[in-house]
């Protein structure tokens, strides 16, 4: 039996053991794996962990492209950081060298079947096995799973991740190479590895556009009448019928024609209306909503959510549906989240109804149901705080759905002063239904307006003359641009965030309301002008499709990689032509990268540029003064890490404020003075997040 990861075949294991025959192996290398009888066969489950092969080059030829010929290879033969892969790789062999039948029970996906397909023809020499299709790792599904295992494996997903794999080799390693070898035969001076993509090309030039936008927005100057008015004791701010007045002189007449003068009621209309729960999360809706909540990027609430899995509390994380179906047990689901303290009463509740039917969103998974919380309940207090904030986002959204539609009433009445109109609008909450159970993370306006009468005069507590200007559109977050990739069809629910976390590695982008660098834009520039083909969002939607053509068998995979062949062969012709134009605007970008970077604020000494300095000696960094040896000013900081400033200053002490960004780990702040008394609640605060 091969598994995915060693949690995943310790439930396995746990849970198809008949009895007390479960026994624990452990190699001289510290791998475990397991082994039971059932149904009078003696088993054994051994694990990868994630991908034990990667496609490599067949023939090493330095690094020149175009390159187009790739073969499986074990992955720690190919990448220096997957050495610890060996073992399991070693395990597994040893243990298939006596086996008469093979069980895959991988995650049911495209990668999982690619990870198990490979073990299988690679090291266990067979090309086919049974399957077990799962999408929990809970007892009941596991041994349901079992009993009724397939008897091939789903060589649609196994076509389709594997045409995956080979379109983004070779998009990766050829533009790749194309990109870092402009960049290191234009000089000298600059050498960095740059990467582009398939998907992370039409990625970062979307991020660029909006940045572009940003830049060339310019404000226009309006102005807002606020009509202040106080009614049973509570201030209220009533809105000029007119949201924008664009020339001052109009709004000072207003205002001079209102002076002094009582608020009239003159029309009022009160509106029921009804909210309907939100669908269950889909992987992008969960990152998206960790994001908004928690600030957790994609990356890591799918790790997180991962580690949930593993455990057996929620469903497999990656999956494209909004539906529940009858068959995950909805009654035992509600009657086990009501055991614990948060949602008993919910669960009470909604065990009452006479139906149990979950609300549903539109989007399908052939594979997965949409996320939710299982019957088998954790112990809270044994969650790690970032593990309790996704698992209670989770089973609140799955109560959510079986909740009752929302009740609420608008309120909006209109207020005349000497002639001119203004809206006040009251909302309140009729019957809560599901709202109560996703409060937490829900923000309500509840403006409770008493009994009034049209006709009724109310005296003007003051009017305000508002100056502002309009706002420029606001940036991708990291939530918001994995839901934008998803309506664009660009990448899958389980590649987005990986393109993501690889834009902020190679120092493309930043922040979490994200800023381009400029190194990311001259990339997108230099190919805008050169190759644009390699921002297409039309050709990577193309691959998309085929891709999923493959998985319905209407294509064959050798198809689509030999059109993909094709199609880079022509790109990679017209890039190696511009390779110099395009080398300058790549080392261009860097070098003013790498000066953007390095700056960290003003020197409280002499008022020069405080900078990040590596030393020649002991190779550690610090913050300077550019004016050194003139001006001595030095300031330690974190060894590890990306180093942002935030363009703010200490409340405290004024010196700089500094970000630092980990991989796979949550950024933290932190003020650049070691005397500073702040030092106490930035690592309070850091240890919180």
């Amino acid at each position: 039996m091969i598994a995915e990861k060693p949690d995943a075949m310790r439930k396995i294991a746990q849970a198809l053991a008949e009895g007390k025959n479960l026994k624990k192996k452990i190699t001289e290398n510290n791998v475990e794996y397991y082994e039971f009888e059932r149904n009078g066969k003696k088993h054994i489950i051994v694990c990868a962990v994630g991908h034990l092969f990667n496609l490599s080059p067949a023939k090493s030829n330095g690094w020149n492209y175009p390159i187009f010929e790739s073969q499986w290879k074990p992955s720690f033969e190919v990448r220096k950081e997957s050495a610890f892969s060996k073992k399991y790789f070693d395990v597994i062999k040893n243990v298939a060298e006596n086996a008469s039948d093979y069980i895959v029970c991988t995650d049911y996906d495209t990668e999982g079947d690619v990870i198990a397909y490979n073990i299988l023809r690679f090291i266990c020499g067979v090309n086919d096995a049974k399957r077990m299709v799962f999408s929990t790792l809970t007892k009941d599904e596991l041994i349901q799973s079992y009993e009724k295992m397939e008897k091939h494996m789903n060589f649609s997903q196994v076509e389709a991740g594997l045409t995956r794999h080979e379109l983004d080799w070779l998009w990766g390693i050829n533009l790749t190479r194309a990109l870092t070898l402009a960049l290191k035969n234009s000089s000298k001076k600059g050498f960095a590895i740059l990467s582009t993509g398939r998907v992370q090309g039409p990625t970062l030039a979307l991020l660029l556009k909006k940045e572009l936008e940003i830049r060339k927005f310019k404000p226009t100057p309006f102005w807002q009448l606020e009509l202040h008015i106080e009614l049973d004791g509570k201030k209220i701010v009533a809105s000029y019928e007119k949201e924008k007045i664009l020339k001052k002189e109009d709004a000072e007449k207003v205002l001079a024609a209102c002076k002094g003068k009582n608020a009239i009621i003159k029309d009022m209309k009160k509106k029921e209306y009804k909210q309907n729960p939100p669908p269950p999360f889909n992987t992008t809706d969960l990152q998206s909503e960790a994001y908004a909540q928690f600030k957790f990027s994609p990356t890591q609430t799918l790790n997180i959510a991962e580690s949930l899995y593993q455990a057996g509390y929620i469903s497999y994380p990656r999956s494209s549906s909004q539906k529940l179906p009858p068959s995950i047990g909805y009654q035992k689901i509600i009657e086990a989240l009501g055991k614990l303290k948060p949602y008993q009463k919910f669960a009470e509740e909604i065990l009452k109804k006479k139906e149990l039917k979950p609300v549903e969103g539109s989007k399908t998974d052939p594979a997965h149901p949409a996320i939710y919380a299982t019957h088998e309940i954790p112990d809270l207090s044994k969650l790690t705080p970032q593990q309790r904030k996704i698992y209670d986002l989770i089973a609140r959204r799955t109560l959510a759905a079986f909740g009752d539609v929302a009740v609420r009433e608008s309120n909006t009445v209109t207020l005349e002063v000497a002639g001119h109109k203004f809206k006040l609008v009251g909302k309140r909450t009729i019957a809560p239904g599901w709202i109560k159970i996703y409060e937490p993370y829900m923000s309500i306006d509840e403006i409770i307006l008493p009994e009034l009468k049209i006709g009724q005069s109310i005296k003007v507590v003051k009017l305000d003359l508002l100056s502002k200007e309009t706002q420029p559109p606001a940036r991708y977050t990291q939530g918001s641009i994995l839901k934008e990739l998803e309506k664009r069809n660009l990448g899958t629910k389980a590649t987005r965030a990986e393109i993501l976390q690889t834009l902020y590695d190679r120092k493309y982008i930043f922040g979490k309301s994200i800023q381009v660098t400029k190194l990311g834009e001259a990339v997108v520039k230099a190919l805008e002008e050169n190759c644009p083909e390699i921002l297409s969002e039309k050709l990577t939607r193309h691959f998309e499709e085929q891709m999923e053509l493959v998985f319905s068998g209407k294509v064959k995979r050798e198809d689509v990689v030999n059109e993909a062949k094709k199609v880079l062969t022509k790109i990679l012709e017209k890039f190696k032509k511009k390779e110099s134009k395009i080398g300058k605007k790549l080392l261009e970008g860097l070098i003013a990268t790498r000066q953007e970077e390095r700056k960290i604020g003003t020197c409280p000494n002499c008022g020069s540029e405080l900078r990040i300095i590596v030393s020649r000696k002991s190779g550690k960094r610090f913050v300077g003064c550019a004016s050194y040896p003139k001006c001595k000013m030095a300031f330690p900081i974190p060894l590890f890490g990306q180093i942002t400033y935030l363009k703010k200053d200490c409340e405290i002490c004024g010196m700089p404020v500094i970000q630092v960004w980990r991989k796979g780990k949550r950024p933290f702040r932190m003020c650049i003075n070691p005397k500073c008394e702040s030092k106490k609640d930035w690592q309070k605060e850091n240890r919180k997040n």
